[in-house]
């Protein structure tokens, strides 16, 4: 099997940054796991993974969490990103 050339490893790369730009504009991904935990991919450098029960947990909670954030942000306690 021989060398790829330069055009085919330029043109390889152009399709591979092409694939991974999407993943890098802030979308989330979900995928399921093997043992049928949930994954989300794109919120930080992890995914994050949860099984069912676990995510719906979280999402009941959803309207306390946002609550706690917002009074922990005003106190200045969360470490924010910048932008």
């Amino acid at each position: 099997m021989s060398e790829p050339s330069y055009e085919e490893l330029k043109a390889r790369l152009a399709e591979l940054e092409k694939q991974g730009a999407g993943r890098r504009a802030g979308q989330l991904e979900f995928r399921v796991g093997e043992k049928g935990g949930v994954s989300v991919y794109g919120l930080g450098r992890f995914p994050v993974t949860l099984y069912y029960e676990q995510w719906v947990r979280l999402l009941d909670s959803a309207a306390p969490l946002r609550a706690f954030l917002d009074e922990n942000k005003s106190a200045g306690k969360l470490k924010m990103r910048e932008k």
